[in-house]
């Protein structure tokens, strides 16, 4: 059996796959947000109780939010940071430009790490690397004491120019081991120029070390007592698997790790309906993410921010807001209805869960509005309360503003809706891609609710309801291929390349990737490795990735990576100028150990309806209230087509079809919408 395990800020997603039988099994139960853990040894224990042997799994793949949360909650470890002497206040200066240009008053973060915890020691390379004041051992020396007094869990060590020498952040850490607690360092956190962003990624790294390593090895310990003994992999930012060792000495690679098991499952779904081109919609219970696959391929950024605070390591770019089905809805001090980001989460969670929540949620209007059935379980939770949610709607919502009860459900529905929109059009639109030429695959257990008003709404031709759409991150797991990332700063301008230095160096990042991938188990056939560079205009400040060939490089190579960084910038920026000289700032090279990915038979055809379950009143802003039939989502078999309105039903997520839109089934049981 492999099994992927997704903690959901309501739900944790549990999917098993048996390769012998090609069949899938799902659990889903509410998470458990003092300690993940809980959640996830809970869906594993369902799995056994189902007939699963403990020495039946071989594969464990886990996509986490721990790091996540630690940051957005600022339970990170008591960390201290090690800095050249003078920079100790990088941190907090930053960067000089504001969020928001016309806002005189923005905040900026508080520091990660507070200024009695930051401390310099007497060193400094110039920008080549070279040695201009020796490292001061005494200064290193007089800080034992006063870390020790302070106690702090965890250490950053950002010394200036490390990227190019490494020298003295390694002396450092050796001159510190005794005190038995991790020593995180720049040089090898994030071998790149940048000061703000290598120290607050370097800084951010250490603080999380403490934190996912006891979650990981409760988890472990937890695990073994069920009688598994495979070890956990985790899921980055990048969509890519590494072992648990490995996420447990680079936590901040984890920020991203559960969205990106959307993605990875996309890209899956996308492969199997023939669409290479997919704005992904992840709707949960806390939040939306929304990506974009470009021919089969989600774009990755070098950097990102949470809670604000910059983190520079390669994840899927995904842009996340608070629109999930637990979202909140509130009336503001201007009377103006609002929709999150506050949500309702797992505890309480929406009214309608019975928990104790009493705020009105996206949920509830979905239920009010007849969307979801009170009587279909909806995770471990059997019963959902229709009365308690109408009441709460009309009371904080319906009666303040003077509306019905389905004007303010459906207000509440048209809100979050707005918010989603921008999102998609932000990341279409503004990176300069048309969404009507994409197909919008709609997951998460509240997203197939929202996908077809949303298409409408973008002129996207179709939606693409997944097969298993409620649990297609936990999926997207069992799907994703290992992967290493490495980097490092060269700075050569045209003109003065080093064509030898760059050779060596992509020679470096090969051997240091087999080497990772050996560790993880990875045969040498099926290791890929691709390279690519950061480059850009000679006095620009930014760089766009270009794809460099795998040979040995030369003079010759050089118009090709112009050729390909012109294409890049023409198609970021609209614009491109040919006779411009470029500069090479980063190396890069991806590690790449594949996996062998879940395969399905194609179902076979059965021209017979799906299951009716009936007929229910349901609200539709076109045609107000309507009896509308109600269909069992995973009896839609190939080819039938379905014309709406009509509810259909699944056992981890549901799906509305409106009027005049016809859904058709595709052989491995996708639902393929076509928005009229």
């Amino acid at each position: 059996m492999h099994v992927g395990v997704d903690t959901g800020g309501t739900f944790t997603d549990l999917v098993a796959f048996d390769p012998r039988s090609k069949q899938l099994s799902i659990h889903k139960v509410s998470s458990t947000p003092g300690n993940p853990a809980l959640a996830v040894v809970q869906a594993l224990a369902a799995v056994l109780q189902d007939g699963c042997k403990p020495s039946d799994v071989a594969y464990l793949v886990h996509g986490t939010t721990v790091a996540t949360n630690a940051v957005l909650e600022g339970k990170w470890a008591k960390t201290a940071l090690i800095t050249t002497q003078g920079f100790a206040d990088v941190l907090e200066i930053g960067r000089q430009n504001r969020p928001e240009l016309h806002n005189f008053f923005t905040q900026k973060p508080t520091p990660l790490i507070p200024r009695h915890l930051r401390f310099e020691v007497a060193e400094r390379l110039d920008h080549q690397g070279n040695v201009l004041v020796p490292l001061d051992e005494s200064s290193v020396k007089a800080l034992i004491p006063r870390l020790r007094r302070a106690g702090v869990d965890s250490i950053a060590v950002v010394l200036l120019f490390s990227y190019l020498n490494p020298k003295h952040e390694r002396r450092v850490r050796q001159m510190l081991e005794h005190l038995a607690i991790p020593i995180i360092l720049s040089c090898e956190t994030l071998p790149e120029f940048r000061e703000y962003e290598r120290t607050s990624t370097t800084a951010l790294n250490a603080a999380l070390v403490p934190v996912v390593d006891r979650y990981l090895q409760a988890l472990d310990e937890e695990t073994r007592r069920l009688g598994i003994k495979t070890s956990w992999r985790i899921l980055q930012s990048n969509a890519g698997v590494a072992s648990a060792a490995f996420a447990r000495k680079l936590p901040v690679s984890l920020l991203l790790s559960g969205p990106a098991g959307g993605v990875e499952g996309s890209r899956f779904v996308g492969r199997q309906t023939g669409f290479a081109n997919l704005i992904t919609l992840d709707m949960g219970g806390t939040s939306c993410d929304v990506s974009l696959i470009h021919q089969g391929h989600p774009r990755l950024t070098g950097e990102g921010q949470i809670d604000r605070r910059p983190v520079r390591t390669p994840m899927v770019d995904i842009h996340t807001i608070g629109a999930g089905g637990g979202s909140i809805a509130w009336i503001d001090a201007g009377g103006a209805l609002r929709v999150g980001p506050q949500s309702a989460g797992a505890a309480p969670g929406p009214v309608c869960y019975g928990r104790g929540g009493t705020e009105p949620t996206v949920t509830d209007a979905q239920l009010a509005l007849g969307r979801l059935d009170p009587k279909t379980p909806l995770g471990d939770i059997v019963e959902l309360d229709l009365q308690a949610a109408k009441l709460a709607i009309m009371q904080r919502i319906a009666r303040p503003l003077n509306l019905s009860l389905e004007q303010a459900a459906s207000g509440i529905l048209a809100v979050a809706d707005a918010h989603m929109e921008r999102a998609i059009r932000l990341m279409s639109i503004e990176r300069g891609h048309d969404p009507r030429k994409f197909a919008l695959l709609a997951f998460g257990g509240a997203g197939p609710l929202h996908a077809v008003t949303l298409a409408a709404r973008l002129g996207i031709p179709r939606v693409i309801l997944p097969h298993a759409a409620g649990v297609l991150s936990a999926f997207g797991l069992l799907t994703a291929d290992l992967a290493h990332h490495f980097v490092h700063t060269v700075l050569q301008r045209e003109g003065r390349i080093r064509w030898k230095a760059l050779n060596d160096q992509y020679a470096a990042f090969e051997a240091q990737g087999r080497q990772r991938l050996a560790s993880d188990g990875v045969a040498s056939k099926r290791m890929k490795f691709y390279r690519s560079a950061d480059v850009r205009y000679a006095g620009q400040s930014f760089e766009l990735p270009v794809p460099v060939p795998a040979r040995t490089l030369g003079p010759r190579d050089l118009a090709k990576i112009k050729a390909g960084f012109h294409k890049a910038h023409l198609a970021q920026y609209g614009h491109a100028n040919a006779q411009e000289s470029i500069e090479i700032v980063n190396l890069r090279l991806k590690a790449i150990g594949t996996v062998d990915k879940p395969s399905f038979p194609k179902l076979k055809e059965k021209a017979a309806k799906p299951k009716p379950l009936g007929h229910r009143k349901v609200f539709f802003s076109q045609t107000g209230w309507a009896q509308c039939p109600c269909f069992e989502r995973e009896s839609m078999r190939y080819p039938v087509k379905l014309r709406g309105p009509a509810i259909l039903a699944g056992k981890e997520s549901t799906a509305v079809l409106f009027p005049r839109h016809i859904a058709t089934a595709d052989p491995y049981g996708h639902l393929i919408v076509e928005v009229r």
